[in-house]
């Protein structure tokens, strides 16, 4: 092998463990983020190693295959207990909670138009899936984002690129720690209050940490942080 077949080879090599690397972080915290979410999974898929994961993912030519990386969980009863709908006088028998199995896939598509987009919500529906994620490499056009709203009544499609999961924003020590409340916690705080929910500072749908944990309008995060005086305090906030 002459010295430049062995200088690609090399630099194929390094370009192979960086993709490796960045996908390796990435499905760490799409992982982190299900479980924060309340749904069930083991902690060796969780903390998977990056060994692991080569061993795991990586194609014969090195590429990390998008296409095997992908996964599904179940709610745990700590996560259909926050979502169930509190029984009252009113209605003895509420409705079943507005969750179900998340699917979450990567796509190995270097573009994402309606034509992926579509498929993606028709897999969801057809598999009985009540949330999608769906993580790309790029960004999503318009015109195929208009499809999540469309399909709303069947299917929740979130979506994330690569980049947004590097970094897991809950681990950094700016950002104090969000609890979703029950539907019964949240009724107790405004009662206990005397509040109506509107009169609570606000949190974005868009924000991130609200992306993270899957947040939806109406609901209502506890926000813990460390104070010198008090040692923790709470404050929460309402998604709109």
């Amino acid at each position: 092998m002459s010295t430049g077949d062995e200088d690609r080879v090399r630099k194929q090599r390094e370009a192979g463990e960086r993709e490796s690397a960045k996908l390796w972080r990435a499905w760490r915290t799409v992982h982190e983020m299900v479980q924060d979410r309340g749904y069930e999974l083991s902690e060796e898929e969780v903390k998977i190693s990056f060994e692991d994961f080569k061993n795991k993912f990586t194609s014969d030519d090195g590429s990390v295959s998008r296409k095997t990386m992908t996964f599904s969980a179940r709610p745990t009863d700590e996560m259909w207990k926050r979502y169930a709908n509190p029984v009252t006088a009113n209605d003895p028998n509420p409705a079943s909670p507005d969750i179900g199995t998340i699917w979450v896939e990567f796509l190995a598509e270097s573009s994402v138009g309606i034509k992926q987009m579509r498929a993606f919500a028709q897999f969801l529906t057809a598999n009985n899936y009540h949330t999608g994620i769906l993580i790309t490499n790029t960004n999503i056009t318009p015109a195929a984002l208009k499809i999540i709203p469309a399909v709303a009544s069947e299917t929740r499609i979130e979506c994330f690129t690569e980049a947004d999961l590097l970094v897991n924003i809950t681990h950094h020590e700016l950002v104090p720690k969000h609890v979703l409340l029950s539907k019964v916690e949240r009724t107790a705080l405004l009662q206990r209050y005397r509040l109506k929910d509107t009169q609570l500072p606000r949190i974005q749908l868009g924000d991130p940490v609200a992306r993270y944990l899957g947040l939806r309008r109406g609901q209502v995060v506890k926000i813990i942080r460390k104070s010198e005086t008090a040692g923790r305090y709470a404050s929460y906030r309402l998604c709109v």
